[in-house]
């Protein structure tokens, strides 16, 4: 197969971005920006991907959609909506990090992560060394929030982080940002990082692109 017709089907079968699985519909806005935001603490933790999607739903179910609503909402209450989840272990200090997260966002971005993009100056580098000053928010974390963001911020395509070009590698694809980039229209640059993320995170699934492949 071609390396665009592996990329259709990878599209087609895994290319839902971790937000939408989470119910997050993503547009430049300060709300969706910031749900955006709180996916990445939950998915900054080694715990499977689901359980952070669950878990994203269960804090946006019970209203905490906004910094300001997640700021008043009580410990207790995130603690018990991550438990429902089965967002477990890391339960209490995740309900600690959104807290002191959504005061950081609220303090010195007033609650717009578009002001956070404002003063990185379109530079990816400083956007990433912004967002770890979020509490909980490492390395790979920037790299999950830049990869879903692509979606609606334009200037930061094509981003396809090490573990997502490690994989097109696997997979006999160009294994440059630039290179995988090429391959699909750049509004489709979020959907293929992701399904390269899902398949680099499923054996079953690489086994699955490689079978179409020798087919």
């Amino acid at each position: 197969m071609k390396p665009t017709e592996i990329v259709s089907e990878l599209l087609s079968d895994h290319g839902r971005t971790f937000a939408e699985e989470a119910g997050i519909t993503l547009r430049d806005k300060p709300a969706p920006l910031y749900q955006l935001l709180v996916l990445t603490v939950l998915c900054s933790i080694r715990i499977k991907a689901e359980i952070a999607t669950d878990a994203a739903r269960e804090l946006f179910a019970a209203g905490w959609r906004t910094p300001r609503a997640m700021a008043d909402s009580t410990w207790q209450d995130r603690v018990d909506a991550l438990g429902r989840a089965h967002y477990v272990r890391y339960d209490e200090s995740t309900a600690t990090a959104l807290a002191k997260g959504a005061d950081l966002v609220l303090d010195r971005w007033h609650g717009d992560l578009r002001r956070m993009w404002e003063e990185a100056g379109g530079d990816r580098a400083k956007l990433q060394q912004l967002l770890r000053e979020v509490p909980r928010i490492g390395p790979v974390g920037a790299d999950i929030f830049c990869r879903e963001a692509q979606a609606v911020w334009p200037p930061l395509r094509p981003f396809f982080d090490e573990r997502t070009c490690g994989t097109a590698k696997e997979l006999g694809l160009p294994h440059t940002p630039r290179g995988l980039g090429d391959l699909v229209r750049p509004e489709d640059h979020a959907r293929l990082a992701a399904a390269l993320t899902r398949v680099g995170l499923s054996k079953q699934a690489k086994q699955a692109v490689r079978e179409l492949q020798s087919a």
